[in-house]
């Protein structure tokens, strides 16, 4: 959430048309009924301007939470334009209206923002107004990550594997490497750092600030009792400090050590191998280009753990036996297995396993792994090699083989040649987790069995003279068997993972496909292009599979929208199309 930035960031230029204008409502936005009142649960406060509407949060964040929002819809802040900045001025003004209609006056202990996207779950522009800022909750841990994007995501789904609740109190600082999080234990804290591949520490915190003086004086309010198990006169320590987007020299690494003198440390400064490691952290903003002389925020804590990012290097695709065009890179393969809540002993499918770089993930967390694709020659390890120098496949270039690389061979059940369009397990809950990644068509061809009569193509024929008709699978229908297969054979609780292309200059949340005993927990945009992205989806099974589930979404009216993936292919290259229109026509100048 955007402090004082969220103006400056609210009114940043947007691709796409203009929102809000001649009377938009969409009925399937819950903040446009409430702005209608059309829904009873939920009053209205009283708002200066008859074209935005107020009403308390229901799930506040602090004492007095408030939302803000236009009463027609408008897209969220991303789609504002410098034209916008009166309406940002005056939802502000509301917001500061009904603090004081609610006898809260210090506008110094305020904070109003906008959820930048991908971390506002509805897509109508509200501004949150939370007051007193003081009181957002106790902080008590610290993490240090690398990306917000896809590390709050996965920590969601870390924290409730472990037993945890993220909870309305967690302070998301997007513009900002570091996160404050509630976590209540040591022991869960530690439980996630041995899963999580975004973020690379965690500290317990001992005190923070926005200037040495503040830091000093929150160090001086933290508990002794809990300071002094770390800091007896039989123990040893050391202090490192790391500072974001800026270089400090030693001299000055040592002058804000010694400034830490009024700690109780009593034990002796063992560098080499200390029990106690303590951080002094400070961050100095996202731009380079404008780096200031003191931090914004500066924090000490004594660490705890370090997240799993070697894991992305010792599983590197570049170092993997057997891999093919379309072999998921490491770090997403372990955000998507940690999406899925893989745990020891499940049982994990992925039915487009393609060179099974996904099963590895989930092997690696101790769930036992299978899968299933259409193309014979990947399965069994066959035919053309994809790395550069080598024509053919080794004979043992295949699944069984990269289990076997990592030492996890022992977690691999088999992987056939299927079409996930065609039915081959027996009715009921299999699986743990079904983690994929569905063709899109680019690299990989959309593709089922079918038959002469379905086809006019020619029967494609395998090195091992294995005779088989293909038709073209649709992207819509590749997605629809897939949610209609999670909810038939996910365990209640499993989780269905898998990307969802995208062409984003037609983008909305109902695009999204949709299942009555799924229910949608996370949805991530990683960009692919400057008009195109894919999603990472991440569901889970909340409702038993009936028979009239069978084919419930050809029921939904929103069936049609989603109609459009299938001409994604079509969509991806001509934006290829016209950027080497427009090279080619630069060139010429």
């Amino acid at each position: 959430m955007a402090g004082g930035e969220g103006v400056a960031a609210a009114t940043a230029a947007a691709e796409g048309s203009e929102p809000g204008k001649g009377g938009n409502y969409d009925g399937k936005c819950v903040f446009c009924r409430i702005a209608r009142s059309e829904e009873p649960g939920t009053a209205l406060l009283s708002s200066e301007y008859e074209d935005l509407a107020c009403f308390r949060d229901c799930r506040p964040g602090a004492p007095h939470h408030y939302l803000v929002v236009p009463v027609e819809h408008m897209g969220n802040c991303k789609t504002l334009k410098k034209e916008h900045i009166p309406l940002v001025k005056r939802m502000m003004e509301v917001g500061k209206a009904v603090l004081h209609r609610n006898n809260f006056s210090d506008l110094n202990d305020v904070r109003m923002g906008f959820h930048w996207p991908p971390f506002c779950s509805i897509s109508h522009l509200h501004l949150h107004v939370l007051a007193p800022a003081s009181q957002l909750g106790f902080l008590s841990r610290l993490f240090y990550r690398i990306n917000s994007y896809w590390f709050i995501t996965e920590i969601k789904s870390l924290l409730s594997l472990h037993g945890g609740q993220f909870s309305g109190e967690q302070e998301i600082r997007v513009n900002s490497p570091f996160w404050i999080l509630n976590i209540p234990s040591e022991e869960m804290a530690r439980g996630l750092m041995k899963r999580t591949v975004c973020a690379k520490s965690i500290f317990e915190l001992w005190g923070h600030g926005r200037s040495a003086g503040e830091l000093y004086a929150s160090l001086k309010n933290y508990p002794v009792d809990k300071m002094l198990p770390y800091l007896q006169s039989d123990s040893t320590y050391k202090i490192h400090i790391h500072t974001f987007n800026k270089t400090l020299t030693q001299a000055q690494k040592i002058k804000k050590i010694d400034a830490l003198e009024f700690l109780p440390f009593k034990g002796k400064v063992n560098l080499k191998k200390p029990e106690h490691i303590f951080w002094i952290l400070e961050d100095y903003g996202m731009d380079p280009n404008n780096v200031p002389e003191e931090p914004f925020h500066l924090y000490f804590g004594r660490w705890i753990a370090d997240g799993q990012r070697e894991l992305i290097e010792s599983y590197s695709v570049k170092k993997r036996h057997f891999i093919g065009n379309t072999s998921m890179d490491a770090c997403l393969s372990f955000i998507m297995a940690n999406h899925g809540g893989v745990k020891p002993n499940d049982v994990v499918y992925d039915p487009f396993v393609g060179t099974g770089g996904l099963l590895i993930s989930s092997a690696h967390f101790g769930a036992y792994v299978c899968g299933t694709d259409i193309d014979y020659n990947t399965i069994h390890g066959l035919g053309k090699a994809t790395r550069k120098n080598q024509k053919w496949r080794g004979p043992d270039e295949n699944i069984r083989a990269n289990l076997r690389q990592y030492g996890l061979e022992k977690y691999y059940l088999d992987a056939l040649v299927s079409d996930s369009s065609r039915p081959i397990w027996r009715k009921g809950m299999l699986f743990d987790a079904i983690i994929t990644d569905p063709p899109y068509g680019i690299r990989e061809a959309t593709r089922r069995t079918g038959s002469q009569k379905e086809t006019d193509k020619t029967a494609e024929r395998s090195t091992e003279n294995h005779i088989f008709v293909s038709s073209s699978y649709h992207l819509s229908d590749i997605f629809f068997d897939l949610l209609k297969f999670a909810a038939e054979h996910l365990v209640m609780g499993g989780r269905l993972v898998y990307w969802l292309p995208i062409y984003r200059p037609e983008y909305t949340e109902e695009i999204i496909p949709r299942h009555p005993c799924l229910k949608l927990i996370s949805n991530c945009e990683q960009m692919l292009s400057s008009h195109t992205s894919r999603r990472l989806i991440t569901m889970e099974k909340v409702k038993e599979f009936k028979d009239q589930d069978q084919n419930s979404y050809l029921l939904d009216g929103q069936y049609m929208p989603y109609r459009g993936h299938n001409s994604f292919r079509e969509k991806y290259f001509s934006g290829v199309t016209k950027r080497i229109a427009k090279e080619e026509k630069d060139n010429q100048k």
